[in-house]
């Protein structure tokens, strides 16, 4: 691997941009995609390694490459210290997610609750801004409460963060658009938003409810056509 290739690698790393090393298996010949064009088929090859995190050999035009996915971290962020977060963390790191759980509320968001997670006592807008969610990363709010869950979500929303999802029912939701809009966000990027939040497996208890949830951020990651919705389902209650 060249010099180059190596600064270029850690520049993604850095800017938590993914990429994916691409090795002609003749010659040795490298380069990342997409910050150097490739033909089209190796480039969807590309798009498809970093998509499902594994790297493989193919051949194409004759040709032998190693294709290497470079991505940064899968994250998930909860807004809302409660008892479907106790739920949701443990699941999510299983599946490979680092998370955070921000929540102002010092008797809420404590290693006693969360033991070994990483805890952000800030307001949500401040936290979530400083976490910088990007296409790897997922922003769930729990609070029920617009004052916690607002501002986290309005930051959410100009981020490229893969998936949103905010619980409450539909009628919570519906006022959850008007304060948006309010913010001066439009509908179209409101509709990012998954709420009522989880796949609707009519789930009722906290363990149940964050099981629909980290289903939907999977479904969403993997683009499984369950995790697409044209109008809002319940997965909890109001």
């Amino acid at each position: 691997m060249t010099p180059a290739i190596l600064e270029a690698l850690a520049a993604a790393r850095a800017a938590k941009r993914p990429v994916a090393l691409l090795t002609r298996l003749t010659d040795g010949k490298q380069s990342l995609w997409p910050d150097e064009a490739a033909p089209p088929a190796l480039a969807e090859a590309a798009a498809a390694a970093l998509r499902d995190d594994a790297a493989g050999n193919v051949t194409l035009d004759g040709a032998a490459w190693f294709i290497h996915p470079h991505n940064p971290p899968l994250r998930l962020i909860v807004v809302g210290a409660v008892h479907i977060a106790q739920a949701l963390v443990p699941m999510a790191l299983a599946t490979g997610f680092a998370v955070t759980v921000v929540d102002p509320r010092r008797a809420w968001a404590t290693t006693e609750r969360f033991p070994g997670i990483t805890l952000i006592h800030e307001w949500s807008d401040d936290a979530v801004a400083a976490l910088a969610p990007d296409s790897r990363t997922a922003v769930v709010t729990l609070t029920h409460d617009p004052k916690l869950d607002d501002p986290g979500l309005d930051v959410a929303l100009k981020s490229d963060c893969f998936y949103i999802g905010a619980l409450g029912s539909r009628r919570t939701h519906a006022k959850r658009v008007a304060r948006l809009v309010e913010m001066g966000h439009a509908e179209t990027a409101i509709g990012r938003i998954h709420a009522p939040v989880g796949l609707n497996i009519a789930a009722v208890t906290a363990p149940e409810i964050a099981l629909s949830i980290l289903a939907e951020v999977i479904a969403t990651r993997r683009g499984a056509a369950l995790a697409r919705r044209a109008a809002p389902v319940a997965a909890a209650a109001a």
